[in-house]
Parts: structure tokens; sequence; C-alpha cells
């Protein structure tokens, strides 16, 4: 089964993360899936990009079972990390408005997914944290361009102790752009679509263009720093003890860490 869904008509492209049953787990199979489906958006030339996902969560981030598989490390986290941020600059630079719609949690990678977005619509019981240092890990998929949407002692606050943010903690910190009750989500979604699709195409892009570029001038320098960080921390016996920690349903025991949690 393919993990990411393509459909575009009217205008609109819809990329779906459809691994609902493990929680849209992102993996290189996914991330591989997800960076084509941006290219053919790109190619079809879409008006709005909409993201969403099957099952109860957007995406519970990272497949962490992967991380722990023999081989290189390094390089599995370096292909993944690149990839994913390959299909972000996309969606940041591609002429169109990119819509996140976000219900159950969006966790890790997927809270940065969703983060890619140029308008984030939640359910109200969705719920957004980074949780990279959990495992040991840095973060990464855009993660580090934060500090310029949210201010930099909100996005340290997300990315340091790991909070999980309601939707409308999310909404009141400037990451969620609206909030639906959950089962108005969809309908929310599509209002939004529409008010989009029957706008200035043109005001719209060149509006995101403006904002993102002045907000984030070094975005691909910054996606570059966050490959090579994670694959570093991923690598790292602080990374490891996360990783199997996170697997065997453990507090993890950081070695550089003298107490315990």
């Amino acid at each position: 089964m393919n993990p990411v869904a393509y459909d575009f008509r009217d205008g609109v492209a819809r990329i779906r993360l459809c691994d609902g049953a493990r929680g849209n787990p992102i993996n290189q199979t996914t991330v591989d899936s997800l960076a084509g489906a941006v290219r053919r958006a790109r190619a079809d030339d879409a008006h709005v990009v909409v993201l969403s996902a099957e099952g109860r969560a957007f995406s519970f981030g990272g497949d962490v079972a992967a991380f722990a598989e023999p081989g290189d490390t390094e390089q599995r986290i370096d292909d993944l990390a690149e990839t994913l941020h390959r299909a972000i600059s996309d969606l940041h630079r591609m002429n169109a408005v990119v819509v996140s719609v976000v219900h159950g949690a969006a966790a890790g990678a997927g809270l940065s997914l969703a983060a890619a977005a140029d308008l984030v619509l939640a359910g109200e019981s969705a719920r957004f944290t980074l949780a990279y240092t959990k495992i040991g890990f840095s973060p990464d998929g855009g993660s580090s361009l934060l500090p310029a949407s949210l201010g930099l002692h909100r996005a340290l606050r997300l990315a340091l102790l790991n909070p999980v943010l309601t939707a409308r903690e999310a909404r009141d910190a400037g990451l969620v752009a609206e909030v639906f009750p959950d089962n108005q989500l969809a309908d929310g979604a599509e209002a939004v679509v529409h008010q989009l699709r029957t706008g200035s195409r043109d005001a719209q892009v060149a509006t995101k263009r403006l904002l993102r570029e002045t907000a984030t001038p070094s975005a691909e320098a910054a996606l570059r720093q966050e490959t090579l960080s994670i694959r570093a921390r991923a690598a790292s016996p602080d990374g490891r003890e996360g990783v199997a920690a996170f697997l065997a349903k453990r507090p993890p025991r950081f070695p550089g860490t003298a107490m315990s949690p």
C-alpha cells in the first residue's frame, strides 16, 4: 500500500497520509511518496494544496522502530531528513497556498510536517508535541524555523520541555490558524479551501513569498543544519538509548545525564 495518496481536481491538490492503522509513521517509504506527491502538485500547478491524514492521528512522527534497525544509522537518518526537507522546501516555495488539516496527534516530524503548511487547521481534540529530545534527538522537518513563527522562547519550550499542546493552546501560540469542533473539521477545512480557491492566486502567492522570505530568509540552510544535527544525535549514545527506551516503553537513562528521570 502506498502510504501517501494524491488527488488533483479544480485547482486543489490533496495529499493524504494513509497509513492510519500505524499512526502514519514518517519513514523513508512515506517521505519518498510524500516528495513525489508534492512534485505532482507542483507539476499540476495547484492553487491550493491540502495535507491531511487517515486514521486516529495526523502522524505520531518518526518511525522509531526503523531507527533501531541494523546498519548505518547516520546515513539512514540523513537520507530520511534530506528527502523530508526537500518536500518541505518545495511546499514553502511552490506557487500555492498549503493548508494542513490536523486531527488527533501531530508529534515529532508529524508536527513539523503540519507546520510546513501556510495555514494549519485543527480539530479541537488535536494535540501537538515535538518530543525529539525525549529520545535524544534534535528536531528536524523545519522545526528550527519555528522561532520565526512562534517566537524564540515559545519554540525553545516546545523543543526542550516537550509539552503536548491542545489545539487551542497551539492556536494561542500562533501555530494553528483555526480550530473547529472535531465533527466540523472537514467542513471547516473545505470552507477555507473554497475561500482560497476563489481568491486572487497572484496576490496569495506574492503574500506567501513576501512573508516567508522575510521571516525565514535562510530556510534552506536551516534545513541542512537540521539534517546534520539529527543524524549525529541519532547515532550518539543518547540517541541510541532514547530509541531503545521508547521501544521498551521505559524512561530513558541517557549516558551523559547524572540524574535518573
